[in-house]
């Protein structure tokens, strides 16, 4: 099955050169990977994630979950409005319920995701077979294709695995620029981990990849190790992840990290994503300025979303 034409996206996404003297003062060149740009409503990995799981789902309803602020629920609705498929989002917090919904899930129905909220308890063990049969059932969607929160299963992490070969030394440069060759670092945040663990498999001999955790806990290691487990047999790639720049946890944005972003937005003109994005790139710059990329080292950051409203 290939992609419906309502989902084309634009690949390879634009690779860009950002002058910053934050960068350029250590010797360190950034790229931007503007996979926010591959498509209008699923927005840079969420296409790479998706789109092969609506293939596997072959026509069947979509079952997700996701908290109330969940970029992966809105990607998933949208897609289920671009296709005419019928998309459930089960979303943590039952007291959410009969509150008004906030832009987000307001978003998802009204690209016609039905929402079902279940308690923060029984969310946490959603992924048990038992649980997950129960859901399923509650639903009345006893053969739906169900997709893990966040979207990192076997088929995402395959998908993303493109990402990383885009970087091997062909990217469509945008401003001059002459290829990906000699990219060293790919930089990208992470939520569950599936966008690392497909890049990294992606990336040639002498690149690596390093992710930024939104979420705070020190758990994304063995998740990661599990997703190529699974989607490869064992480790891909050259991978590390940096845990200090989740600025409280996921939807955490202080006073700090908004000002950092909205200066790199002035600087630049690239709208900034707050939850994932700003993340990113303040843990770029901090870690240029510690001295963590010798000089000469070309970073690319992958750009894997925009703000939302």
């Amino acid at each position: 099955m290939t992609s419906p034409d309502a989902l084309r996206p634009r690949l390879p996404s634009p690779l860009r050169e950002v002058a910053d003297e934050r960068f350029t003062r250590h010797g360190v060149r950034l790229l931007l990977k503007r996979d926010d740009l591959i498509h209008p409503d699923l927005i840079g990995n969420k296409w790479r994630k998706l789109v092969p799981n609506i293939e596997a789902a072959a026509g069947r309803t979509i079952v997700t979950f996701g908290g109330a602020y969940s970029n992966h629920l809105r990607a998933t609705a949208a897609a289920g409005r671009l296709l005419g498929l019928t998309t459930v989002g089960v979303v943590r917090g039952q007291e959410l319920a009969d509150r008004p919904r906030n832009p987000s899930l307001a978003r998802c129905e009204a690209d016609g995701m039905r929402l079902h909220f279940i308690d923060r308890s029984t969310y946490r063990r959603k992924g048990e077979p038992g649980t997950q049969d129960t859901l399923l059932r509650a639903l009345d969607e006893p053969d739906a294709y169900v997709v893990p929160e966040g979207g990192s299963n076997s088929e995402a992490v395959r998908g993303c695995q493109a990402l990383g070969r885009e970087l091997r030394g062909h990217g469509d440069f945008v401003g001059g620029v002459d290829g990906a060759d000699g990219v060293d670092v790919v930089a990208l945040a992470c939520g569950t981990g599936g966008t690392l663990a497909g890049t990294a498999a992606g990336l040639a001999p002498g690149q690596r990849a390093l992710g930024i955790p939104v979420l705070k806990g020190g758990f994304l290691d063995a998740e990661i190790r599990g997703l190529q487990e699974r989607a490869f047999g064992g480790r891909r790639g050259t991978w590390s992840l940096d845990d200090r720049f989740h600025f409280g946890g996921y939807a955490r944005v202080p006073a700090e990290l908004e000002a950092f972003a909205a200066d790199f937005e002035d600087r630049h003109g690239l709208p900034v994503e707050r939850l994932y994005v700003a993340k990113l790139l303040h843990a770029l710059v901090t870690l240029t300025g510690e001295g963590a990329f010798p000089r000469g080292t070309t970073v690319a950051a992958v750009v894997t979303g925009r703000p939302f409203p």
